[in-house]
């Protein structure tokens, strides 16, 4: 195998990393900071609670997005002097942890790259991930809990916080849906394009025969509301019930009915919260799920009519979006980018960077 050209590689980050600056327009953004950073200090700032929320928001958002790219631009600057030391005393294991590091700039660069393309009105927020089994009886129920794992793997690769609201558990085996919030930047815009139907192919662990089954899970996503969204709720909308919360087989958790259901009577979406101590606290956050998908269902309601508008009858994802087949070959394939991999374990551990980076590109080229 041919050694590779370490002080090339890094020329190419170089460049790649200053193309991306220049996207980003980093003199503005340091300004916007600089005004942001001004706001947060007055001291009436939480006089208007709603005003702080944003600025807060905003104030974290472009820090991070400055801080790294300035971390990425001082890793690379420390490259060529990690090299020159390496060679200059021919110590082997110096290199390979350059070639290390290296490899893992070109994945924080590509991951910031990927950021630059996520400019959408939400795209910054947190998000809700709800994950059903459709079709497919028990092995649908087994494959929705099987994705739940894959994206929960996929967060704790990327140092997301994860809450889960509530899970709705099959009697046999696995989940009839679970629903969870996402925390981190941009994780609406990284997680939104994961949305649709994933299809399972595989030898069914639940058939003694050992046949082929198929079966599917549906994934949504939508952004997390925040103060200044405005989705009024009337209360005579909405029908609320309490029970039990419970665990797999029906094992209770708790033993006061704390759990909640509530119910939007003219949509018919219903959200749950089984996870907090009290009925309060489960009823506020079933609240706030309930604003999120409203305000998603206003915002599809808003695209239809500029798709009808524009003569535009197809669909923004489809219905089936990826085939994960374990059986009779190895295969995941994204079926709106044609991106694909034989490592199918990896990706049910999480490994989701090349399905998701190819799905941001090609909501921006549909664009």
């Amino acid at each position: 195998m041919a050694e590779r050209d370490i002080n090339l590689e890094i020329s190419a980050l170089s460049a790649t990393l200053a193309s991306i600056e220049s996207v980003l327009d980093l003199p503005n953004l340091q300004s916007q900071l600089a005004d942001l950073e001004a706001k947060a200090g007055t001291p009436d700032l939480w006089n208007d609670p709603e005003n702080a929320q944003k600025v807060t928001s905003a104030l974290s958002r472009v820090q991070g997005t400055i801080n790294k790219v300035l971390g990425l631009k001082s890793r690379i600057g420390d490259l060529p002097i990690m090299l020159e030391l390496a060679n200059n005393e021919n110590d082997v294991d110096a290199r390979q942890e350059v070639e290390k590091e290296l490899d893992s700039l070109t994945s924080a660069i590509s991951d910031l790259e990927v950021q630059t393309l996520l400019s959408g009105e939400y795209d910054h927020r947190d998000a809700l991930i709800t994950i059903r089994s459709e079709a497919g009886g028990v092995d649908a129920a087994d494959w929705a809990e099987m994705v739940s794992r894959m994206y929960l793997r996929y967060c704790e690769r990327h140092d997301y916080g994860v809450n889960v609201l509530e899970t709705s558990y099959a009697e046999e085996a696995g989940i009839k849906s679970t629903t969870f919030r996402v925390s981190g930047s941009y994780a609406y815009g990284t997680l939104s394009v994961e949305q649709g139907t994933h299809r399972l192919v595989r030898i069914s662990p639940f058939d003694s025969q050992n046949r082929r089954h198929t079966s599917f899970a549906g994934v949504e996503v939508v952004p997390v509301v925040d103060q200044s969204d405005h989705i009024d709720i009337d209360e005579k909308d909405i029908r609320v019930d309490v029970y039990r919360s419970s665990g797999p087989g029906g094992q209770g958790v708790n033993t006061t009915d704390s759990a909640v259901r509530i119910t939007h009577i003219p949509t018919g979406i219903v959200v749950s919260c089984q996870n907090e101590r009290s009925q309060i606290q489960n009823r506020a956050t079933a609240m706030a799920v309930l604003q999120s998908k409203l305000l998603e269902k206003r915002n599809q309601e808003e695209r239809a009519k500029i798709d009808a508008l524009r003569g535009d009858t197809s669909g923004s994802w489809g219905n089936q979006i990826r085939s994960y087949v374990l059986h009779p070959y190895q295969m995941v394939k994204d079926h709106r980018t044609d991106f694909e991999t034989g490592n199918t374990q990896a990706v049910l551990d999480g490994d989701l960077d090349g399905f998701i980076a190819a799905g941001i590109r090609w909501r921006r080229e549909k664009k």
